[in-house]
């Protein structure tokens, strides 16, 4: 009985014994049970399996993995049989297009001073680099003459290649960097190329061009008091729509619409919007300032 209130009146006494006779081992002792679990040759064991046991285990697992792969390949392959590579099956894009310019350096303000070539040097090569494509010699070899006024539909198998209309560097005029090689920002009088996002059988307009305008989108009207707009009037053609996708339209080249600013307040940070104008086309979304307006500064210095 003594025994026994000795163990009641003194529960951890067990739990000190088995601690301290496991402060007792030496490192020696430590490395030898950690081999033994390794490698027991009495046992035959590994990590405490056998040969057998690892072989099962490991054969569970290479059936369980190599299910989840198939599967997962079967999923995959289920998933592109619904989808054409030539037309997206969802768009998250609105049809109206959004818009952007050329050239864009350093964001939407165009900053330069007349008398200082090295500050508008950047935006003419930018403009040299991006109508390399629209050389007249080049739209000649890959692309045909097409109707203007009207759009080139296109029939046959979606997979066939489409045949993209001529659109020269040429029709731009005073913009296209041949007569002038500074696009008039050697003069202050700044070129600016607006081009419309490509949307896949998109066709803007409803059957009329889509014309562009720009103003003074906040200050005084007077900033801004002559712009230019090449081709035409600043209207994009049908003939160049619709738009059939990279794969299968690979010489398409986007049209455009040059903006020549002739007449701009001078050492004064003016703020522009350019806006598209046609059935269909939305340019009056606060939220977005590309869906069919672009909205940009330009800075002349003498």
């Amino acid at each position: 009985e003594n025994k026994h209130e000795e163990k009641v009146q003194d529960p951890d006494r067990g739990e000190d014994e088995t601690e301290a006779e496991m402060g007792s081992k030496t490192w020696a002792d430590l490395a030898g049970e950690m081999k033994m679990f390794l490698w027991n040759p009495e046992e035959r064991t590994c990590l405490g399996r056998t040969a057998k046991s690892w072989g099962l285990i490991l054969l569970f697992y290479f059936i369980f993995y190599t299910c989840l792969a198939g599967m997962f390949a079967f999923c995959m392959y289920v998933m592109l049989l619904t989808l054409s590579p030539y037309t997206p099956t969802y768009r998250d894009r609105v049809s109206p297009p959004g818009v952007m310019i050329r050239p864009y350096l350093n964001g939407f303000n165009i900053a330069f001073n007349v008398s200082q070539p090295s500050t508008w040097q950047p935006y003419v090569d930018s403009m040299h680099h991006f109508l390399a494509a629209y050389d007249d010699k080049v739209q000649e070899e890959k692309n045909i003459e097409c109707v203007s006024g009207q759009y080139f539909i296109q029939g046959g198998n979606e997979s066939e290649e489409k045949k993209a209309c001529q659109f020269k560097r040429s029709l731009l005029q005073n913009c296209s960097g041949i007569e002038d090689p500074t696009f008039g920002y050697s003069k202050g009088q700044p070129c600016i190329l607006l081009k419309m996002n490509r949307i896949i059988g998109y066709r803007p307009g409803a059957g009329v061009p889509v014309s562009v305008d720009c103003k003074v989108q906040k200050g005084n009207e007077s900033d801004l008091r002559s712009v230019d707009f090449y081709p035409g009037n600043g209207t994009f053609d049908l003939m160049y729509y619709p738009y059939y996708g990279k794969i299968t339209h690979v010489n398409y080249t986007s049209p455009l619409v040059a903006m020549h600013f002739t007449d701009v307040k001078k050492n004064y940070l003016v703020h522009i919007q350019c806006s598209l104008h046609g059935k269909g086309i939305i340019n009056d979304v606060n939220s977005d300032r590309f869906l069919g307006r672009i909205i940009f500064t330009l800075s002349i210095g003498k």
